[in-house]
Formats: C-alpha cells, sequence, structure tokens
C-alpha cells in the first residue's frame, strides 16, 4: 500500500465503532508499522535530496568563484596585450585564428571615494517592498490586506 493508503486505511479504522476493539488496536498497530516504515524510506530519501543540493550548491559556488577567477585573468590578459601592442606602436595584428586591433572605447567612471561627492553627483534608488512583517501581524490580527494571504507552513522535521 501507498503512505496516503495507509494513513486514510489507519484513519477509517479509528472512526469505525462497529469492529472489534482488540482486533481494531491489532490493525492499527500493524497500519502504524507499516506507515513507519515507509516514513523513514520517505525521510531517507528527503535527507539524500537535502544533501544532494548542499553539495550541488557548494559545486555551483566553485564553479560561480572559478568563472570569476578567470574573466579576472582574461581582463587582466586583455589590458597586458593592448599595453605591449601600445609600447610596441602595433595597431592591428592578424593571425590564423584571429584579428586584434587595439582602439580606444568610452571612458569609464571610477568613484574612488563616494563621500566626497558632492551631493549633485550622488543618487538615491527607492525600492518599495511589501511589509511582511507588517502585514503577518495585521492578517495574525484578523484584519483583511488586499493582494495577501497567510499560507500555512507546516512540515515535518528529520532529525
Amino acid at each position: 500500500m501507498k503512505l496516503y493508503e495507509l494513513s486514510d486505511a489507519y484513519k477509517e479504522l479509528l472512526e469505525r465503532e462497529d469492529l472489534d476493539p482488540q482486533a481494531v488496536v491489532d490493525t492499527l498497530d500493524a497500519i502504524k508499522d507499516e506507515i513507519e516504515i515507509k516514513a523513514d524510506g520517505i525521510a531517507s530519501v528527503i535527507d539524500e535530496l537535502q544533501s544532494s543540493a548542499e553539495r550541488k550548491k557548494a559545486k555551483a559556488k566553485d564553479w560561480n568563484e572559478s568563472a570569476k577567477a578567470d574573466l579576472q585573468r582574461a581582463q587582466w590578459l586583455k589590458q597586458y596585450l593592448t599595453s605591449e601592442l601600445d609600447n610596441a606602436g602595433i595597431k592591428k595584428v592578424e593571425t590564423d585564428n584571429h584579428l586584434l586591433r587595439v582602439r580606444n572605447f568610452k571612458a569609464s567612471t571610477v568613484i574612488d571615494d563616494f563621500d566626497s561627492l558632492p551631493d549633485d553627483y550622488k543618487l538615491t534608488k527607492t525600492e518599495i517592498v511589501g511589509d511582511k512583517v507588517g502585514i503577518y501581524q495585521a492578517l495574525k490580527a484578523g484584519k483583511t490586506v488586499p493582494g495577501a494571504h497567510l499560507k500555512d507552513n507546516r512540515s515535518v522535521v528529520i532529525k
């Protein structure tokens, strides 16, 4: 039987009064044992999935760090190549694999000290978000908040 079938059968037996009490107790014990076995199996799958997710997150973090390092190294090499081609006075290089040209791009703005900037050159960004704490308190107090509701959050704890 599947877990949902076992839990339905267990609940149904608890509600029936027309059966022999000892037979009900024995059957409930048997069903409870099966439920515990199924629940243990499902808990094992949950543990494995959570462990797998953590391993994947760690791997993704490693890959992101590696990608960032690769991009930094590529940027450094581009600056190095530009500098050396400029030093040699070479504006264009053609090879079988690449065509390289040194050219000027729009200058980038670098802010060395934000606190020293005049207020005319500072922008204020405002982000409007829902006040989840306030909404929760209002809904718990029985008030209606258009556009929000409380969602039950029941879950099993696996140790």
